[in-house]
């Protein structure tokens, strides 16, 4: 019996950067900044700097280790609660779910490339969403 492989961040910058017509700011994999895919302008999975919102409750040490993935209004109702995913107050009303790096092997790889997939869906135009889904739709075939 094979056994699934645990998510790491190298997976997220793989998984994320594959998807059609992704653009990743920066753009230098080496850069110190924190990254951000887009598809067509739009940020579909960002790695956060930290901010107040997210700290450790006892600590109050803000996390330094935050991803962001964009999702639909059902999604988030789904995931929020259900560990590791969390939200805060400032994302409330925002389609989007977090996650520290530091659980991502709470997730195997392929749990985590459908978030991401399905983050890249609610934000890349219909046309290349339904390209992505339907490989057919493209017209390159008859």
């Amino acid at each position: 019996m094979a056994r699934t492989r645990k998510a790491t961040v190298h997976d997220v910058h793989a998984i994320a950067a594959a998807l059609p017509e992704v653009e990743r700011h920066p753009t230098d994999p080496r850069s110190p900044a924190r990254a951000a895919y887009r598809v067509k302008g739009k940020s579909f999975v960002f790695f956060r700097d930290p901010r107040k919102d997210a700290h450790d409750p006892v600590t109050g040490e803000l996390y330094d280790d935050v991803i962001a993935f964009h999702c639909s209004a059902e999604d988030k109702e789904s995931m929020v609660g259900d560990s590791p995913w969390f939200t805060t107050p400032h994302w409330n009303g925002y389609n989007a779910v977090l996650l520290r790096e530091c659980d991502l092997d709470r997730l195997t790889v392929d749990e985590l490339r459908e978030v991401i997939t399905d983050a890249w869906l609610v934000r890349a135009p219909k046309r290349l969403a339904e390209e992505l889904l339907d490989p057919r739709s493209s017209g390159g075939e008859g």
